[in-house]
């Protein structure tokens, strides 16, 4: 097989949560220029609009919205079924909707915490194992691809103008775990499960992270940059290809060199 063959995801199914803008949005452009359809997943109705209207007019990528709280268990499984009867089995997921909350631990709200630990690894085990359970297992085939972060990877970082971010960096590293210990499990059904760490890359989230620290975040970087809206599609062509057929159980850090410092 030739490698335009081997990265080619036409006749694939692709549920991308917290798809309606930054990562996901960039994840949803990579898989969808490959050949995929893809099923969206966000809160907001009007930004999975303009996210599959994007999409639509600037890469010609016809893509369905779904609207679902994923901090809402109850509406996980009807979800799953809505991308299901849109656009068939689920091929590749994208486990990508996330939250944080900065603050002091000493300070840090115990519903702030619970906030973010149910979003980013609670939800995040219910759609993969109602992904698994529907599509990829009974099938024996599929790609789950989790984002991490580099911060689920050590302690975190020494900025003080930064604000701590203990939930997060917690939910991160059991994403990476998650991911290890789902591949070990998986394997047996050929099911990949892989994790990407991404580094900063201006988005939403880390809006008040920019304005705090400035050109500073891209100079923590040996590449002195931070990340750009191209910097993960190569891997993720890779994860969601068979490109990527032999790699599962990985943590691939996109972060412009930060974590070999």
């Amino acid at each position: 097989m030739g490698v335009r063959q081997l990265f080619d995801l036409g006749g694939r199914v692709a549920l991308v949560t917290g798809g309606s803008r930054g990562l996901g949005l960039q994840i949803a452009e990579a898989l969808g220029e490959l050949g995929a359809r893809v099923a969206l997943v966000a809160r907001k109705g009007d930004e999975l609009d303009a996210a599959a209207a994007h999409l639509a007019h600037t890469v010609g990528i016809e893509a369905v919205p779904i609207v679902c709280d994923l901090a809402e268990p109850s509406t996980i499984p009807s979800m799953v079924a809505h991308a299901e009867a849109a656009l068939g089995p689920i091929d590749i997921l994208v486990n990508n909707a996330g939250a944080t909350w900065g603050a002091a631990t000493v300070d840090l709200p115990l519903a702030a915490w619970q906030k973010v630990i149910e979003l980013n690894l609670t939800a995040m085990f219910l759609v993969t194992q109602e992904v698994g359970k529907r599509s990829m297992v009974p099938r024996r085939r599929g790609k789950v691809i989790n984002v991490a972060s580099i911060l689920g990877l050590g302690g975190g970082h020494a900025d003080h103008r930064r604000p701590a971010t203990l939930a997060y960096n917690t939910s991160k590293g059991g994403v990476v775990n998650f991911t290890r210990a789902l591949a070990v499990e998986w394997g047996r059904h050929n099911i990949n499960v892989n994790a990407i760490a991404p580094g900063f890359f201006p988005t939403k989230m880390t809006k008040g992270i920019l304005e705090m620290i400035g050109e500073d975040a891209a100079h923590h970087a040996p590449l002195d940059r931070v990340g750009g809206p191209e910097d993960l599609k190569g891997v993720v062509a890779l994860l969601a290809s068979d490109a990527g057929a032999f790699i599962t159980g990985q943590i691939i850090a996109v972060d412009g060199g930060v974590t070999a410092m």
